[in-house]
């Protein structure tokens, strides 16, 4: 469990965060980012690593088809460092993104082509 000193105002107190609030905070920016579907399994394809120099977070997702891998990586690695650097008062030192996969587009099925039909002639 990590935790933090914070003193508004002069009171006392302290709050602190747990690896679950953050990799809560984890989750809903991956949620925010196109393209990509978080990894089913129980810990989402999410690890957090609290570190001296700051959170070192390890993440695996899967892309859909037609987004560019390393844009997707990029836009995830800035979305955690924003979301989690102004909800709380960590820092990220690090943010590795692994595509775990590809999600292609389903197939769509054949359609019959339509009857040419001569002008005039009703079709049945």
């Amino acid at each position: 469990m990590a935790s933090i000193k914070y003193n508004p105002n002069g009171q006392k107190g302290r709050i602190s965060y747990n690896a679950d609030i953050v990799s809560g905070i984890v989750v809903l920016s991956l949620q925010e980012t196109e393209g990509i579907e978080l990894v089913p399994s129980k810990s989402r394809g999410i690890k957090i690593c609290f570190e001296k120099e700051g959170i070192f977070a390890d993440i695996s997702v899967i892309a859909h088809y037609g987004y560019s891998v390393p844009q997707l990586a990029y836009s995830i690695q800035q979305t955690v460092k924003q979301m989690v650097e102004s909800m709380t008062k960590y820092r990220i030192a690090k943010v590795d993104v692994h595509i775990q996969s590809v999600i292609f587009p389903a197939a769509a099925p054949a359609q019959p082509k339509p009857e040419n039909t001569p002008e005039g002639e009703a079709r049945a």
